[in-house]
């Protein structure tokens, strides 16, 4: 196996570990959300939890696929037309992860977390 073929590899396993996450997360979110409407949550409450648990779901596993996407390029074919077509996804992924932190915590990543 050549250096290339382990590189490929090895975003491909970061890939698939991605979309793992992002199936598990959703599965374990929609858990969640049924039991905490069999406990007699209020629907509202029980909604807003699930989609703050979506949404972290979604976060983690975006962080793998940049990761895979970084590899995947840079690693294997750094031409100036792939380095850019991989600065458009990262700076969109990086976008989702900006509003999906916002949504989940309400608060801007970069914000200090308010006192209790």
């Amino acid at each position: 196996m050549d250096q290339e073929q382990l590189i490929t590899g090895a975003a491909r396993l970061v890939e698939m570990a991605g979309v793992g996450v992002l199936l598990f997360g959703a599965l374990l979110a929609a858990v969640a959300f049924a039991m905490r409407l069999a406990r007699r949550a209020s629907f509202r409450q029980a909604y807003h939890e699930l989609r703050a648990d979506l949404g972290r779901a979604i976060l983690l596993g975006l962080e793998l696929l940049v990761i895979a996407d970084i590899i995947g390029t840079v690693a294997i074919q750094p031409t100036f037309q792939n380095l850019g077509v991989l600065a458009v996804i990262v700076a969109i992924r990086t976008l989702l992860s900006f509003t999906l932190e916002l949504e989940v915590s309400g608060r801007w990543p970069w914000q200090r977390e308010l006192p209790h």
